[in-house]
């Protein structure tokens, strides 16, 4: 027999409880016995029923295995690649440290919510690179998270349509024959300088692939650090500021029948993109017969709940008239 919840300490606790409610109880009517006649031989079947649905309902509690059971498990999976904008205006400092720091701290504790699924990681500015394909490694990932900086993509703009077109590529491109759910998480301020988004949102949502679009700052704005300065506009000669758009980024999560969620001064909704992924339903990749200790705790509760009911529709007359 194999016990779920092997824990003596607190099976002995509840017993020794037990034992000493009943000698409280005992003890109570040795003293009635003194002044009134008790029948001692029905006083003996009621320690004798009650002793015994408690060690039922212990032995249950402990949820005993006899025997074993085959179980068939399906196995699903989500394909999801992240991208991540590069551009310059992600060293702002309206989001603390910045928001490419923060993302990246976010981006370390959503991945590891999703240990069965292949994710895939996409960096952006003006152009688009495939820094680490789909994969199970979580420790590689890891790495190419914490090696995400600014000075990885050329800075001439942000282009929001890139990394969609590469992701849809890879998708598309994949040569395994498991249907899996398939979906991109598009973190940026939102600031495009691209082409219009209509276009590539019709595309992915005519083939199933939604964007979960995150953005990050405030619409206060931040002027953007670099080296020792901050970056400056040629047009007006001060320092440049830039400021959460989450009009693109709306836009393209609506079309894809995806979600828009936000890190700024107002929302951290970095917890609710999480749950959105987990809702979605994985496309089934395979099944198992696994061998599982059949638990037969149910029977042991259900006989001494029927000996606690007779406990209580049968009540010992201890005094006689």
């Amino acid at each position: 027999m194999i016990w779920a919840y092997p824990d003596v300490k607190l099976i002995l606790l509840l017993a020794g409880i037990f034992g000493l409610l009943y000698f409280i109880y005992l003890f109570r009517y040795w003293k009635i016995n003194r002044k009134l006649v008790v029948e001692k031989r029905r006083l003996f079947s009621k320690v004798v029923i009650r002793t015994l649905y408690f060690i039922l309902f212990l032995i249950a509690f402990a949820g005993p295995s006899i025997g074993t059971s085959l179980k068939e498990i399906q196995e699903e999976g989500k394909d999801i690649f992240i991208a991540v904008d590069l551009s310059q205006s992600m060293n702002a400092t309206d989001i603390g440290p910045s928001r490419l720091q923060r993302i990246k701290f976010e981006l370390k504790n959503l991945t590891k919510s999703f240990p069965s699924d292949r994710i895939g990681l996409i960096i952006f500015s003006s152009e688009s690179f495939m820094q680490c394909p789909l994969t199970f490694d979580q420790s590689v990932l890891q790495l190419y998270i914490d090696g995400l900086n600014t000075g990885l993509v050329p800075n001439f703009g942000t282009d929001l349509n890139g990394p969609l077109r590469m992701a849809e590529e890879r998708f598309l491109r994949d040569e395994s024959q498991e249907v899996k759910s398939k979906s991109i998480i598009l973190i940026s301020d939102g600031e495009n300088f691209g082409d219009d988004l209509e276009d590539i949102g019709s595309r992915l949502n005519s083939e199933g692939i939604k964007v979960f679009a995150l953005g990050i700052g405030t619409t206060g704005g931040s002027s953007i650090p670099r080296g020792n300065g901050l970056v400056i506009d040629p047009q007006t000669g001060k320092p440049a500021q830039t400021v959460l758009d989450r009009a693109p980024l709306q836009q393209i999560a609506a079309e894809t029948e995806g979600q828009y969620f936000e890190i700024s001064d107002e929302v951290q909704e970095i917890g609710d993109l999480t749950a959105a992924l987990e809702r979605l339903e994985g496309g089934v990749t395979g099944s198992r017969v696994v061998e599982a200790s059949a638990n037969k705790y149910f029977y042991f509760l259900l006989a001494g709940l029927i000996l606690s009911l007779l406990d209580m529709m049968l009540p010992i007359k201890t005094i006689k008239l």
